[in-house]
């Protein structure tokens, strides 16, 4: 089924990530060219490199140069903002933002407006007024699908557990709440646990995962809001050798992809990756020239299962 909607000092391993993009070196010289400095909520998990791809793309057709970085775990707050200062710091022609927490940001976004360099915030909202435009999926739609998804894998009752990447980050946010919402209008007799936050780490997650488990045997589905958040529920799931706890996720990692062809995970939203990078690229090229842009460039999203995920238009969005 395809659904889709329109309108502090940085860790060596960090530091290691940056400067991924087109030709971007550490000056941020773009050689004449236009340059976009992409500050990105994270670096290792297989979504953040399909953006950071498509963003590449998007800017060799442009002929224009990216830097492209993010801090080693979507928890590291302090260093994505030491990160966006940095780039501030290069002084680009626009910076792409996907922020993880949007008042430990404020003041260099608003550094960033004094020098009239545009933001393009994406993957999540940014809390300010400052970014041009947000590209990014209907996270709340989204999640309402996988809500939708879930109440069918329990039959429509019983106890689900949900384990979020942020409370802090706008997609944690909307995909918390989204599917919380969906639930409670739809699926009453859905009993939903107390929200576990476990900073997209799968570590976390897992640990998170089985202590739900050990205090609630009887819970029938757990969801994962984002790739970290979705492969930690899996593990947790089976280290507490259980077989029969529906599992639901956010993201198509290669992990992800492998749970639901051997029928460990129910499913999962896959979100288009390539496309909101080249969105990125394509906004900041736009506001560089004064362009009028909308409030928000929705990326789309798909719902994908066993049944479903050889489809060409599921398997081009995947992440692996």
């Amino acid at each position: 089924m395809r659904r889709r909607t329109f309108a502090a000092a940085v860790t060596t391993a960090a530091t290691a990530l940056a400067l991924g993009g087109c030709g971007g070196d550490e000056t941020g010289a773009g050689g004449g060219k236009p340059y976009i400095a992409i500050v990105s909520k994270g670096f290792q998990q297989q979504f953040w490199q399909a953006v950071k791809k498509g963003a590449e793309e998007e800017a060799r057709r442009q002929h224009a140069t990216i830097s492209f970085e993010g801090p080693a775990t979507e928890a590291d707050v302090e260093a994505q903002v030491n990160m966006l200062a940095n780039s501030i710091g290069k002084k680009p022609d626009a910076i792409g933002l996907a922020a993880l927490d949007s008042r430990a940001l404020e003041p260099y976004l608003k550094k960033a407006q004094r020098s009239r360099t545009p933001v393009v915030a994406f993957d999540s909202g940014v809390d300010s007024d400052i970014p041009v435009t947000t590209a990014a999926t209907d996270n709340k739609a989204a999640a309402a699908e996988a809500a939708q998804h879930m109440a069918k894998a329990v039959g429509g009752k019983g106890k689900v557990a949900m384990v979020v990447h942020s409370q802090t980050a706008g997609s944690g946010i909307d995909r918390r709440d989204g599917f919380v919402k969906w639930m409670r209008a739809h699926a009453p007799d859905v009993e939903l646990l107390p929200v576990q936050y476990g900073g997209g780490d799968q570590t976390k997650s897992a640990d998170i995962t089985k202590a739900i488990i050990a205090s609630n045997p009887d819970v029938k589905g757990i969801y994962g809001s984002n790739e970290g958040s979705a492969m930690g529920v899996i593990q947790g799931v089976k280290e507490s050798g259980r077989t029969d706890v529906a599992t639901v996720g956010f993201d198509s990692g290669q992990g992800q992809i492998n749970a639901v062809e051997e029928g460990r995970m129910a499913g999962a939203i896959t979100q288009d990756p390539g496309a909101i990078g080249r969105q990125v690229v394509r906004a900041s090229l736009a506001a560089m020239k004064g362009k009028k842009l909308p409030e928000v460039i929705n990326t789309g999203y798909y719902w994908y299962d066993r049944h479903n995920i050889d489809d060409p238009e599921i398997s081009s969005v995947l992440y692996h």
